[in-house]
């Protein structure tokens, strides 16, 4: 479990050492904006490397091409950053760990996307 500490709209990108071992030919920043991999917003989770963040390349999500990060297409991330405060309470669920013992028809109202 984690905290939202800080969001971003068109968040600069540094990526961390973890991520530049395993692609050492990765920018070292880039400038927020329309080409960034962080996409439209970002929410930090605590003191950590990880976020929830839009992306550029929505045919990724899914994937294997970051370094933990929960990615959104940029319409979802805009609307939810617009939702949460800083504060939110984040918890991660491994789906390999965690099953559900009857399957989500619908998610309450107050945490649907729109």
């Amino acid at each position: 479990m984690q905290h939202i500490t800080k969001k971003a709209d068109w968040p600069d990108w540094n990526p961390p050492a973890e991520m530049i071992a395993r692609q050492p030919y990765l920018p070292r920043f880039m400038a927020g904006g329309p080409t960034n991999p962080l996409g439209a917003r970002a929410m930090y989770l605590g003191n950590t490397i990880y976020r929830i963040h839009g992306t550029n390349a929505p045919s990724t999500i899914g994937t294997r091409v970051s370094s933990g990060c929960i990615r959104l297409v940029n319409e979802d991330v805009i609307d939810l950053a617009s939702r949460v405060n800083v504060g939110t309470k984040v918890v991660v669920i491994n789906t390999a760990d965690h099953q559900a013992s009857a399957p989500m028809i619908s998610s309450p109202a107050n945490l649907r996307l729109r």
